[in-house]
């Protein structure tokens, strides 16, 4: 089983997309959070389930999508780190990836 580790920055995506839902719904907003973060468990059983992002073919990201939400991630072989949560709609940054990413890594000495 791995450990799922949702990185600040991922959180503070997924809260701030359900802030944008909740001025119209928050009943929507609440559910939205809760399908994510549903959706985001299972990986701990199943971390190579999701996809590889279309837009990053032979990276070492992977995403889920639970509309309209699109999450992704990267295993290492023991942890799952959330790294990333935005729209389906919106156009994927690899930069912005790799730069969370980094904050995955262990630091000498650890």
């Amino acid at each position: 089983m791995a450990e799922v580790v949702w990185l600040e920055p991922a959180l503070s995506d997924l809260e701030a997309i359900a802030e944008y839902i909740a001025v119209e719904n928050p009943a929507a907003a609440a559910t939205l959070v809760e399908r994510v973060v549903k959706h985001v468990e299972q990986l701990a059983d199943h971390p190579e389930s999701g996809s590889r992002p279309q837009e990053l073919k032979r990276s070492r990201y992977r995403q889920i999508v639970e509309p309209p939400c699109r999450v992704f991630y990267r295993y290492d072989g023991r942890r799952v780190f959330i790294l990333h949560v935005m729209r389906t709609e919106r156009l994927l940054r690899e930069r912005r990836l790799a730069a969370r990413s980094r904050r995955t890594r262990p630091q000498r000495g650890e």
